[in-house]
């Protein structure tokens, strides 16, 4: 999955005792236009920090050896880094130890490929790291809803400053649909048929997942939402202009 980058782009130390997930954080970090240094812990990030400057670290926080919350504070002690976790997908308590370390961010594994490209990119822009201009979206087809835009050429969510705005790949998917078919009752089962053509994989609790996601991102307050609102009975409604 390519997302446009720079080509000579920022080094982003890749710290996991995985050697596949590793491999394969490198190669999509490569496509995208990062330079990645992939180490199984903590030792080898500090001898390839010495070899060479590195930008961001991403950290797996339950590392084999030294643990990934260590070495995070040794690297905010010692080189004030912007550090991203790698966390257990739905353990809070993950979420919050990696937090308090300082952490930039956090990304669930298994993570989504656009969504981890975007908040690495998100952390290091807010680092003011200068490879990292906005993107030129002069040729990019953009459709606009109260103060954010989607970019469809890039699949990126932009809020009213121009700071994207992460989403999944269902997330992105469901928000497209909805811009594409704009002030029109969908019903649920539309929305299943556009997330796979099987439905039976698929449940209605899916789609109120997903919704509730989306609407905090695009909603100034979801409980209250002006743009995805719900038609009682019938389904959803994507309103561009309240």
């Amino acid at each position: 999955m390519s997302i446009a980058g720079p080509v000579q782009g920022p080094v982003v130390a890749i710290v996991d005792d995985d050697p596949d997930l590793r491999a394969t954080l490198a190669a999509l970090l490569t496509e995208n236009g990062f330079r990645p240094v992939p180490v199984a812990d903590s030792a080898g990030f500090f001898a390839a920090a010495a070899a060479a400057p590195v930008d961001l670290a991403v950290i797996d926080l339950r590392l084999a050896g030294e643990s990934g919350l260590t070495l995070a504070i040794r690297i905010r002690e010692r080189m004030g880094l912007p550090i991203v976790m790698l966390t257990g997908r739905g353990d809070e308590t993950d979420k919050i130890i990696g937090l308090e370390t300082g952490a930039d961010d956090y990304i669930l594994k298994p993570f989504n490929p656009r969504e981890l490209v975007a908040r690495l990119r998100a952390v290091l822009r807010r680092s003011g790291h200068p490879d990292l201009a906005l993107p030129d979206r002069s040729h990019s087809q953009i459709r606009s809803f109260g103060q954010m835009r989607l970019d469809q050429t890039r699949r990126e969510l932009l809020g009213a400053d121009g700071t994207e705005i992460p989403l999944t790949n269902a997330e992105y998917r469901l928000l497209d649909y909805f811009l594409r078919h704009r002030d029109c009752i969908i019903p649920r089962t539309d929305l299943l048929r556009e997330l796979g053509n099987d439905l039976s994989l698929y449940m209605d609790r899916t789609i109120d997942v997903l919704i509730l996601r989306l609407r905090r991102k695009i909603e100034p307050v979801p409980s209250k939402p002006v743009h995805l609102q719900t038609r009682r009975g019938q389904g959803y409604i994507f309103v561009t202009t309240p």
